[in-house]
């Protein structure tokens, strides 16, 4: 399963150099370079509930709980998890 950035999965095209960042503004996710990596991200694309954004973002106002991409990401990571427990031999 391909570990998507929430920018890919929702398509918004706010992404640093994306179709619309340059008339409605570029989303601090995909720059957030503290949270790269976490989750298999790039830029905090796979922790964007971590961070603050502004009222032009498309995300603004969503409660993070009921968004699909939070709900994706949170499934496959605890699906690595119990698949790595699951190797380790006790």
């Amino acid at each position: 399963m391909q570990k998507l950035n929430c920018w890919q999965f929702k398509n918004c095209g706010h992404e640093r150099g994306g179709l619309m960042a340059d008339g409605k503004g570029e989303c601090p996710v995909s720059a957030c370079m503290k949270l790269d990596g976490t989750n298999g991200g790039r830029g905090g694309g796979r922790a964007c509930w971590m961070i603050s954004k502004p009222a032009t973002s498309p995300c603004y106002g969503q409660s993070c709980h009921t968004c699909d991409f939070y709900r994706r990401v949170n499934f496959e990571e605890e699906q690595r998890i119990s698949g790595r427990l699951a190797s380790i031999e006790v």
